[in-house]
């Protein structure tokens, strides 16, 4: 590289999967050469593996961010080890001058950020400027945890303030463009072959439903987002219907970063009807999680409210009955049909319904008295949605024991939710057993119309709700 040609910027991807709307990339591209990397990093300290699903997301998302960087006259660089060794033996190979990055703020990749500011320091220690700069953009929101404060200056920790102090510094940033070209450097470093690194599963495959279902990657998020147009005005009333097609399914194009929730907010500004409503709340739940991990970065690991692990779980490891409850309900074999359906739609296709998901929630804590991280752990586990923030932010809500949160005592009543929100066929596609009963036994099967091969109830509902009370009001008394 000769003296008068800028030096490569490094641009470190993570769940920012995308070409438009990136600032990292935007300002690496106004600077130099840029050479984009992603690290698979699954030996960091406290970071969350990641799970099955996420794994098979990420292959997909992956490949496609690599074709439209080689379009752009660009490559994605791809390495398997520690991030913060990895960017800096880069560098240092490629003497680039900054390593850009959106902030994340998941507990591990803040450490990692922190380590990583420290090691390009150490590197130019004594030099009258840095040998290279660590550059933190913000982009993955639609305003960045902390900006909301509260008259005495915190973050804060109800979403309903939390949600009109941000509306109120609205409209968000407008969204930046996708480059058409992207400066590469006159030598690459060397990468690994994407398939070396075996996301996907295949003994047994059992992805093949989800590779049905989904489409991945910018473009196809962005198609997406058009299909939800046509339907946003319809969302209020469609989207607690788990037998219509009402939802956006944006929520992983948007957990890995394939678009950003502020080209999600202008795109669909100013629709008329309640959906807009409804739906930008939503983006700003999103937003809240984030908040709280910002504020408590164990969040998704510790109740907020501890007095609640001390008595009231029944915990798989107290007994074989137990645990046998928690497998019944990851096989959606509960003898509950919402429930079921919901169980087996999140195994074959890495999601749920979101009505759903909070009946499943409800039923794991409140009927059977399970801790909460149990499941919020097999949600990570099997959702190509599942996100540290808003996993654990839901999780808690349900629960009772978050700082925002829903009160214990409030048990949702998946029979009566099940009818009350027209869940029959969905009921009939997931749980194929159940499909030729009438309406009026698809919910709630008795004793004359359930199918042998079906499972009774594991408990009942009144009975359900009358321990989770009792245990509730022990607990209290603790």
């Amino acid at each position: 590289m000769s003296s008068d040609e800028p030096a490569p910027q490094i641009v470190w991807l993570r769940r920012d999967l995308r070409l438009a709307d990136q600032p990292a990339l935007y300002a690496a591209g106004q600077a130099g050469p840029v050479i984009p990397v992603y690290v698979l990093d699954d030996e960091r300290p406290g970071n969350r593996a990641f799970g099955g699903a996420h794994r098979w997301w990420l292959h997909h998302s992956l490949d496609s961010l690599g074709t439209a960087f080689a379009a752009a006259g660009s490559k994605l660089v791809l390495r398997r080890g520690d991030a913060v060794q990895v960017l800096v033996g880069i560098a240092q190979e490629t003497g680039a001058t900054a390593i850009h990055a959106i902030r994340h703020y998941e507990p591990w990749w803040r450490d990692a950020e922190e380590e990583l500011a420290e090691a390009l320091h150490d590197i130019g220690a004594g030099a009258e400027e840095p040998v290279c700069r660590f550059c933190l953009h913000d982009g993955n929101y639609l305003l960045p945890p902390g900006t909301a404060q509260t008259g005495s200056g915190n973050p804060y920790k109800i979403y309903t303030p939390f949600s009109k102090a941000v509306l109120d510094q609205f409209p968000p940033r407008d969204a930046l463009p996708q480059p058409g070209s992207i400066g590469a450097p006159e030598k690459w470093p060397e990468s690994d072959a994407l398939a070396d690194w075996k996301l996907l599963p295949t003994k047994p495959d059992w992805a093949q439903d989800m590779a049905g279902f989904w489409q991945i990657g910018e473009a196809a998020a962005h198609d997406r987002l058009k299909c939800f147009e046509d339907d946003v005005a319809r969302y209020d009333d469609r989207r607690n219907l788990p037998s219509e097609d009402g939802s956006s399914r944006l929520s992983p194009h948007l957990h890995w970063g394939e678009i950003s929730p502020v080209q999600v907010w202008h795109e669909l500004k100013g629709r008329r009807g309640n959906g807009w409503a409804t739906f930008e709340k939503e983006l700003l739940w999103r937003d809240f999680a984030q908040n709280l991990i910002y504020q408590f970065p164990s969040y998704s690991e510790e109740s907020y409210r501890d007095s609640f692990d001390r008595s009231l779980w029944r915990n798989p490891n107290r007994g074989h009955m137990i645990e046998a409850e928690l497998e019944a309900w990851k096989r959606g074999q509960t003898g509950y049909p919402i429930v079921d359906a919901g169980m087996r739609q999140l195994w074959a296709l890495g999601w749920m319904h979101n009505r759903v998901r909070m009946i499943t929630a409800s039923f794991l804590i409140k009927h059977l008295l399970i801790d909460w991280r149990h499941g919020e752990r097999w949600f990570w586990d099997t959702l190509v949605d599942g996100d540290y923030a808003s996993n654990g932010c839901n999780w808690q809500w349900v629960a009772g024991t978050g700082v925002d949160s829903n009160m214990f005592p409030r048990i949702m009543a998946p029979l009566s939710q099940s009818e009350k929100f027209d869940a029959g066929n969905y009921i009939r596609e997931w749980v194929p057993e159940l499909a030729g009963l009438p309406d009026d036994q698809i919910h709630d099967p008795d004793d004359e119309h359930r199918p042998d091969e079906y499972p009774a109830k594991l408990i009942g509902h009144r009975e359900a709700r009358e321990r989770a009370l009792q245990a509730y009001r022990e607990m209290k008394e603790d």
